[in-house]
């Protein structure tokens, strides 16, 4: 063999090492992304199988949309007396929608009060541009709960439910939970599903629930507040809202009806709105709410348990929610 032949399968060599080198390297980056998208696709299953509640923002925002059936919901010919209050404090960027989700209702029978207490940020002269539309009234006063109370002192309603000042009322809820309550006079509380929506209106997340769940309530308070509504024998035989809370009111409402023996139900249906806002209460009052929080489980299970024991006993409604939620976005089930 000449020398020239060598020099040429020395070449050879090379360019076959330099070609086993780079295929090596390209089959270490198919590894890796490989291995990038199987985890990328177990975090998407994960994320499908995470719970959504006390998770607000879901998603990016977009327009809130509703079945059609919703906007056609008719009241009952004899519709019962429905009393809701608004209490609201410093709220006018909001309250306007909350009160047309009211009023757009057109339900025939509702007492409709609004409770301030005393903004100072142009609230009074919205509430005035609505004439003789609601009944309003801007003082002083010690609180959200006392709010609500007072409201409900001057008013008389079958119904009974509150609409805080950032909330609404999706179509047709006022009607249908009118025809829920005559249907099932047995049931003394009723609620739905909700959804959040961002400062400006747009849907960012949903709430799907399963059938109410008796021992998780005294666990967790999973109620969405803003789409529950009571017969007026329950407030009868509770008494008001207690005005020692700031944050927990609605909780300790509905442990004290369960404890109560009154009857709850989950309608299979959204019912309002909850907004979600840097402003907001729950936002601003977590170290406040966790305090609540423990002194209510205390009153209703002896004792104040850590965070393990909570989530255990709240993990199969947990489930139950995942399986629901799951099958809502899925379409196999309507709302």
């Amino acid at each position: 063999m000449t020398r020239d032949d060598n020099s040429e399968l020395v070449r050879l060599a090379e360019r076959l090492d330099k070609l086993e080198k780079r295929l090596a390297g390209i089959e270490r980056t198919v590894n890796s992304i490989h291995d990038l998208l199987q985890v990328r696709s177990k975090r998407r299953w994960r994320d499908k199988l995470r719970p959504r509640l006390w998770h607000y923002r879901q998603y990016a925002p977009h327009a809130v949309h509703v079945p059609s059936a919703y906007e056609s919901q008719t009241a009952p010919e004899k519709s019962p007396r429905i009393a809701v209050v608004t209490p609201s404090y410093n709220h006018v960027r909001y309250l306007g929608a909350t009160i047309d989700s009211v009023l757009a209702q057109k339900y025939p029978n509702l007492a409709y009060i609004v409770e301030d207490g005393g903004s100072m940020d142009g609230t009074q002269q919205l509430l005035e541009s609505y004439g003789d539309q609601i009944v309003w009234r801007s003082e002083r006063d010690a609180g959200q709960a006392s709010a609500i109370n007072r409201g409900f002192a001057r008013t008389d309603g079958e119904i009974m439910s509150y609409l805080n000042s950032d909330d609404i009322l999706l179509p047709g809820a006022l009607a249908y939970v009118a025809q829920t309550f005559l249907a099932e006079p047995k049931v003394d509380v009723i609620y739905g599903h909700r959804i959040f929506i961002d400062e400006n209106g747009a849907e960012i997340g949903r709430w799907v629930l399963p059938p109410h769940d008796r021992k998780t309530l005294k666990w967790a308070d999973y109620i969405p507040q803003e789409t529950m509504f009571w017969r007026r024998r329950v407030w009868e035989k509770l008494g008001p809202l207690d005005e020692g809370l700031q944050y927990a009111l609605d909780w300790d409402f509905a442990l004290r009806a369960q404890a109560a023996g009154f009857r709850f139900k989950r309608v299979p249906r959204f019912l309002a709105c909850f907004r979600v806002h840097d402003e907001q209460k729950s936002t601003a009052m977590m170290e406040v709410g966790s305090r609540e929080q423990r002194r209510l489980r205390r009153a209703h299970l002896g004792y104040d348990p850590d965070g393990a024991a909570i989530h255990r006993a709240t993990r199969g409604y947990l489930r139950r929610h995942v399986l629901f939620h799951g099958l809502f976005r899925l379409g196999l089930v309507k709302y």
